[in-house]
């Protein structure tokens, strides 16, 4: 099992519609293809900043899920281009995470 933290920047003054959309389209549309979403936050004081944290149980899981998700019609046509104006697409950061033996996240 490993987890998958992303980070990302927000468009300035965006992240309100940012959040709606990964709350309200992005993560219940990822959700019922499979993916398990462990968090999702915005900075406190930085208000670009968006993280949040997927679950895989393995590697195949992941490529499966992946190709489910992002190879699908809805997200090629409904869901990328809102993604592509509220976020700067150069910005994404994607670490590969294992918890540790006493994290209570595992």
């Amino acid at each position: 099992m490993f987890y998958e933290l992303r980070q990302y920047k927000i468009q300035p003054g965006k992240m309100d519609e940012w959040v709606a959309l990964m709350e309200e389209v992005i993560i219940p549309f990822q959700v019922a293809k499979g993916m398990v979403i462990v968090g999702s936050f915005r900075g406190e004081v930085d208000d670009t900043v968006y993280v949040w944290m997927r679950r895989f149980d393995s590697e195949a899981e992941r490529e499966r899920l992946y190709r489910e998700v992002y190879g699908s019609e809805k997200w090629r046509e409904a869901i990328q281009p809102r993604v592509a104006e509220l976020m700067d697409m150069t910005s994404v950061s994607v670490q590969r995470i294992v918890p540790t033996l006493r994290s209570v996240v595992r």
